[in-house]
């Protein structure tokens, strides 16, 4: 068994670990993942109970049941950083003793389903649609602290890793499009949009990006680091993307909120049937 140390799985006094400030009997085996505090809210608002809410920094989380489904909502806040810390704590409340630090001889899976917002940079992923990631490029540096054996793209001379979504919930959610995400490192630079500082990159330049017989169709934060984790972990997972921009053609959602709440009611349905 693994036996970590205590600045490693650091404990709260109350039995809860560090950032999340949650307990084992907190996790259901299906957890929602959304980006925005509020946004749990907004999920939960749809359920038929709600047995807690816990707040701890930017990590919200909630538990409770639609009938005798039991969901567990998380806020991961924005970025794959803040993945990182929420699915480490994951694992260590499934799978570690947390009065021993030391790891469970059986582990201990989930299934992992982000609702988020994302901005289309294809034509074929039109605004106001919804498409699931059935892969995502790691435009950032999350894994290159973890060893993995994933695919890579090339881009300006660097590989970059892709990770697939999970097959078993690809299946559920085949209602919705596939679509090939970059989760980038920053809504601005990262995202090759023109502020004050001007992008190394300009959008055009990573266009023609492909995986397999997928062309680049959205970008976002969170997906790769959720995805990557996931495959790391032993956990499933799925992100569902609400297409609130238009890259390609400059443009914004007029009803982000309706947008947001269909992907909500439809993914919720999905999850319970």
């Amino acid at each position: 068994m693994k036996q970590l140390s205590n600045s490693e799985l650091i404990v709260n006094n109350d039995g809860s670990v560090y950032h999340l400030g949650i307990r084992p009997e907190h996790l259901s085996p299906t957890i929602i993942t959304v980006g925005d505090p509020e946004r749990v809210t907004a999920v939960t608002q749809h359920f038929d109970a709600v047995d807690f809410t816990i707040q701890n920094r930017e990590f919200k989380t909630s538990g409770g049941r639609i009938g005798n489904k039991e969901i567990t909502v998380i806020s991961t806040g924005i970025g794959t950083d803040n993945v990182d810390i929420v699915f480490n704590e994951l694992a260590f409340l499934l799978n570690y003793e947390l009065a021993s630090l030391k790891q469970k001889d059986e582990l201990k899976s989930v299934d992992i389903i982000r609702l988020g917002t994302s901005g289309s940079v294809s034509s074929g992923n039109t605004l106001d649609s919804i498409v699931y990631s059935k892969a995502a490029i790691s435009f950032e540096d999350l894994f290159q602290f973890y060893n993995h054996s994933f695919d890579t793209v090339v881009f300006d001379g660097r590989d970059y890793p892709v990770i697939p979504c999970d097959a078993c919930l690809e299946t559920k959610f085949d209602k919705y499009s596939p679509s090939l995400t970059l989760t980038a490192k920053g809504f601005y630079g990262p995202q090759f949009r023109n502020a004050q500082i001007s992008p190394k990159y300009q959008l055009q330049e990573i266009l023609d990006l492909k995986y397999k017989n997928l062309t680049l169709g959205n970008m976002e934060m969170e997906t790769a680091g959720i995805y990557g984790l996931s495959h790391l972990l032993g956990f499933k997972a799925i992100s569902i993307n609400a297409l609130l921009a238009d890259r390609l053609n400059g443009t914004f959602s007029k009803n982000p909120s309706a947008v947001v709440e269909q992907m909500i009611k439809e993914s919720l349905e999905i999850v319970c049937s």
